[in-house]
């Protein structure tokens, strides 16, 4: 279980520095946690107030199933434990949780639009996201964060109507690459509508698309590269 727990740990750090890297985070706002294998009550995420580019292994905490920190040296905020705790209480599938305010994913969620089927790659979350129509501010309550796990459903993404977007998967890796998927495929999305009327692709292939690339594992694989990336660009991320 030890090394299993350092891997996810050191997952986690990577998916830090990659939504950094990426420009996935705003001020405070953001987390990324992932399970703890031994006590799976309890997750690993993000300090607060620590900037994405500079978390390694260590300066990521635990928290317990009562929101307080329970392993590490730095202190949390109300809003990942609200949301983070209830997607894991609803979703025994779910090992790894990704959230945060990106430009394109949050101005999508404005519109109240889903991800159209308009490139392959959107396909991947063809009739697999939810959207969450309920602007109630930050997430700060549990039952807050039963109703955003509510909306999630079966899906792996979940749009937030001005707010943001969260990721789901069965690991770190995957759930991460499902978000900077998401966001890539927001940007294509409504720059394609703001040149005019794209093409969907139709619901059969839509579907078949999804098949080959919407998979627990594709999201897994599809993150690899990036993790051999930014390890090599910044191995200190591991200490």
């Amino acid at each position: 279980m030890a090394d299993e727990r350092q891997h996810r740990k050191e997952r986690l750090a990577a998916a830090f520095r990659l939504f950094a890297h990426f420009g996935y985070e705003e001020g405070i706002t953001g987390h990324i946690s992932v399970r703890d294998p031994e006590e799976p009550e309890s997750f690993w995420v993000n300090p607060f107030g620590m900037t994405f580019g500079h978390i390694t292994v260590s300066d990521l905490v635990r928290v317990g199933p009562d929101g307080s920190v329970v392993e590490g040296k730095h202190d949390t905020h109300e809003a990942p434990f609200s949301i983070h705790s209830q997607l894991y209480a609803a979703r025994p599938d779910v090992q790894s949780a990704a959230h945060s305010h990106t430009l394109y994913a949050k101005t999508l969620a404005s519109f109240g639009e889903l991800l159209a089927p308009i490139t392959q790659d959107a396909c991947a979350f063809y009739q697999d996201q939810g959207y969450f129509d309920d602007y109630v501010g930050v997430i700060l309550t549990d039952d807050q964060g039963r109703r955003l796990a509510s909306a999630l459903d079966k899906n792996k993404a979940l749009l937030l109507r001005n707010h943001g977007l969260i990721t789901v998967g069965g690991s770190v890796d995957a759930a991460a690459w499902w978000f900077i998927s998401f966001e890539e495929s927001s940007r294509s999305q409504l720059l394609a509508r703001a040149a005019g009327e794209p093409i969907e692709i139709d619901h059969e292939n839509a579907l078949r698309a999804r098949s080959e690339i919407g998979k627990d594992f594709s999201g897994w694989l599809n993150f690899q590269p990036y993790y051999q990336m930014i390890t090599r660009l910044q191995p200190d991320l591991l200490e």
